[in-house]
């Protein structure tokens, strides 16, 4: 069997952004972007579950209240984890914010640069999955507000409408979340809520045009179309399985 190339293994973790920090640095090595890189790292050592500020401090050497000074509590420490992973994208020599070579190749070069955060972080994956979004109509796993403002901009510019870009951003998050949900779980990993997260201040959306006008197609609940059209697009997959002779029409011919 082939190896899988999105694992870390396989890329030598040539995806990773998290910042250095790690156990026992002390209180000299104490800044924001080093609470949070050790958070990361303790979530992937221990599992969502263990990390307490508490526990954090003991992993970095300092009192648990040293971390104040730099990060107010556990959710703002959460949500810093949640933005330092999204983040590696950025860090992703394989995924672009620009569509170089076209919507379809920008997508599978997202898809699989996500899924490589997934599989790098399997125990943060699910708190990516569940922490508030910056603005309530954002769905994950995607979250950055800059990334979604990608995706929506190659769509338009590719000739896409409004509604329809829109569509294909629920249809783009719903497939990863459900797909790299089930995988994570698949190594061990618990997908269920750990707790009732606060609700995040809405972020200035001055600089997320696109996002802002797109506002009323990806805050509709159209979860009941988007699934039956998911459904019959993975039936007609199902379907090409067969030989030609025996397959049945296609459910999305007349669409």
């Amino acid at each position: 069997m082939a190896k899988d190339p999105d694992t870390p293994q396989a890329r030598g973790d040539a995806a990773a952004a998290v910042p250095a920090g790690g156990p026992g640095s002390g209180r000299a090595g104490l800044d924001q972007r080093r609470i949070i890189g050790a958070a990361v790292r303790f979530i992937d050592e221990n599992g969502l579950r263990m990390l307490t500020m508490q526990r954090l401090g003991a992993y970095l050497g300092v009192e648990a209240m040293a971390l104040y000074r730099y990060v107010p509590g556990r959710e703002a420490l959460l949500d810093g984890v949640v933005e330092t992973v999204v983040d590696e994208l950025f860090g992703d020599p394989d995924v672009h914010l620009e569509a170089h070579a076209g919507w379809v190749d920008y997508l599978q070069r997202l898809a699989h640069g996500l899924r490589r955060i997934a599989l790098a972080h399997p125990e943060v994956f699910p708190l990516v999955a569940t922490r508030p979004p910056a603005a309530p109509w954002v769905r994950p796993p995607l979250r950055s507000l800059r990334w979604i403002e990608s995706l929506l901009e190659v769509m338009t510019q590719a000739g896409f409408s409004d509604e329809d870009a829109a569509a294909v951003y629920r249809a783009f998050s719903s497939f990863l979340l459900g797909y790299l949900l089930l995988e994570v779980s698949s190594h061990g990993v618990e997908t269920g809520p750990v707790e009732e997260p606060d609700v995040s201040p809405i972020e200035d959306l001055s600089k997320y045009p696109i996002l802002q006008r797109l506002e009323p197609h990806l805050s509709v609940d159209v979860a009941a179309q988007d699934f039956e059209e998911a459904l019959e697009a993975l039936l007609d997959r199902v379907a090409l399985l067969l030989p030609r002779r025996r397959r049945p029409p296609r459910l999305t011919d007349d669409r």
